[in-house]
């Protein structure tokens, strides 16, 4: 099985040993967004849901890349230091999925990357492969 890495200017530049995503028999692995924006590489101001919002718009930028669209997510990993957040990702997960929604795990951790609140990494089954 041949793998391909994915990336776009669209969404923030790897920040470590990583890529933004890797395509790997006919899926795409996206790795884990934070509310960076790709322009200036610093975390959005805003609280929760501008993160939020951030990170949906890193990923859909990178599914975009990929060939697909976050219609074609079929698992999502959430990642929260602050659980009272799963709310607000909730309702703004509702704005950029719907029906049928894809698979999804919410974890709680102790810190993430450059101090932000919340990661996500997907996983995108395009159509035709």
């Amino acid at each position: 099985m041949g793998r391909e890495t994915v990336s776009t200017d669209r969404a923030p530049r790897a920040i470590g040993t990583y890529s933004q995503a890797v395509r790997a028999g006919g899926l795409v692995f996206l790795s884990g967004q934070i509310a960076l924006d790709p322009e200036t590489m610093e975390l959005v101001e805003g609280g929760a849901e501008a993160q939020v919002r951030r990170v949906f718009e890193n990923l859909r930028a990178v599914c975009e890349a990929a060939g697909g669209s976050l219609a074609d997510v079929v698992k999502l990993t959430v990642y929260l230091t602050d659980l009272d957040d799963f709310g607000t990702v909730n309702r703004v997960m509702g704005e950029y999925f719907s029906e049928p929604y894809p698979a999804r795990a919410a974890v709680g951790v102790a810190a993430l990357p450059r101090g932000a609140c919340v990661e996500i990494e997907a996983v995108m089954a395009p159509a035709g492969g």
